[in-house]
């Protein structure tokens, strides 16, 4: 299994937002949960660890400073139709922090989880 999963951890400041979020707009299925602290998600095979302040991985490090949500750092997500997708989000409420762009490569548009992680969504050119 380590070879075939690979792991993301977010910080998130709810997880049961963050949980419903990623399975009910994102297609992600529940694999634990452990609320309030941790839940994991997975999608094909991504493992996704989503981590409150009160889960272990939110334990101030020696400086002083805690993990917090946010970054730019991100998972990206490959899609058919970006545009179609985008619609889809956006008539469900979902905030993103851009417009599509497109470059050499395909088009790209970054969405915002409830906690201000990113995911990309990513449509490859043809």
């Amino acid at each position: 299994m380590p070879d075939e999963v690979v792991n993301v951890r977010y910080m998130v400041n709810d997880v049961e937002a963050a949980l419903s979020w990623y399975i009910e707009h994102l297609g992600f299925s529940l694999m634990t949960k452990y609320p309030p602290a941790f839940a994991d998600v997975r999608r094909g095979s991504l493992r996704l660890l989503l981590s409150a302040a009160t889960s272990s991985a939110g334990r101030p490090m020696p400086d002083g400073e805690r993990p917090g949500p946010g970054g730019w750092n991100r998972i990206q997500l490959m899609v058919e139709d970006l545009a179609a997708e985008v619609a889809r989000l956006r008539a469900a409420g979902l905030a993103f922090r851009n417009d599509i762009v497109t470059g050499p490569g395909g088009s790209q548009i970054l969405l915002m989880d409830p906690s201000g992680n990113l995911v990309e969504l990513f449509q490859p050119a043809r």
